[in-house]
């Protein structure tokens, strides 16, 4: 298996960014694929995303087969949240892992949830989607989307062996449509997907990062 680098190496954070000021878009305005609720918040922050990375995914809408869909369920998150979720996260691993040092922690919550510092979502950079099938329901992607490594006993790493073929080929249809319009997969989470971030840039070769974390306002 090909080594993954998890959002907490130092190598992501060493990129520099030189945010292009893109502006973060609201992608239930023309209702171009289906938006779930499951992440929705007062102020909708959820539903944003950068104009670039919203263009690519309506490209990737176009590439899949006949009656599959994007389901999009997370995009922009407010470096507050991220900071929340990334804190919580690691308490629950400091609970379990009572003789785990500070470094430790981060690492193994960098698998799920991206140090608030570097983090796609809160530069309006990254989304969490699935799979829908013509009759509305989700495809078998293997895992939940945001299953973390405990409960999904790694199954929720893009090329997790322990999943069905189906599953497999499922998450196949994601990759190709995805990857064939620029994104990057984060390979511990299959439906977490990103353009232009510090991430994007060290996969994608690029010497800086075009969207930095902002505020929504």
């Amino acid at each position: 298996m090909t080594e993954i680098v998890l959002m907490s190496d130092p190598k992501i954070a060493a990129i520099p960014v030189v945010d292009c000021g893109e502006r973060l878009v609201d992608v239930r305005l023309n209702e171009p694929f289906p938006v779930d609720a499951r992440k929705n918040d007062d102020s909708g922050a959820f539903a944003h995303l950068r104009e670039g990375v919203l263009t690519r995914l309506l490209d990737a809408g176009n590439l899949l087969p006949d009656g599959i869909r994007l389901l999009f369920v997370e995009g922009y998150r407010p470096p507050a949240l991220q900071r929340s979720y990334f804190e919580g996260y690691a308490n629950e691993l400091r609970i379990n892992n009572p003789g785990w040092t500070p470094e430790q922690l981060r690492t193994a919550a960098s698998r799920y949830v991206s140090p608030p510092e570097i983090a796609p979502h809160s530069a309006g950079a990254a989304v969490d989607l699935t799979l829908l099938a013509a009759d509305g329901e989700e495809l078998d992607m293997g895992t939940r989307v945001n299953a973390n490594p405990e409960e999904s006993d790694g199954a929720c790493y893009t090329a997790a062996p322990n999943i069905s073929p189906e599953a497999r080929a499922n998450r196949q249809l994601l990759v190709n449509a995805l990857t064939s319009v620029g994104l990057v997969n984060y390979p511990t989470e299959w439906w977490h997907w990103s353009y232009g971030d510090r991430y994007w840039a060290l996969a994608a070769g690029a010497d800086h990062a075009v969207y930095g974390p902002r505020d929504l306002g």
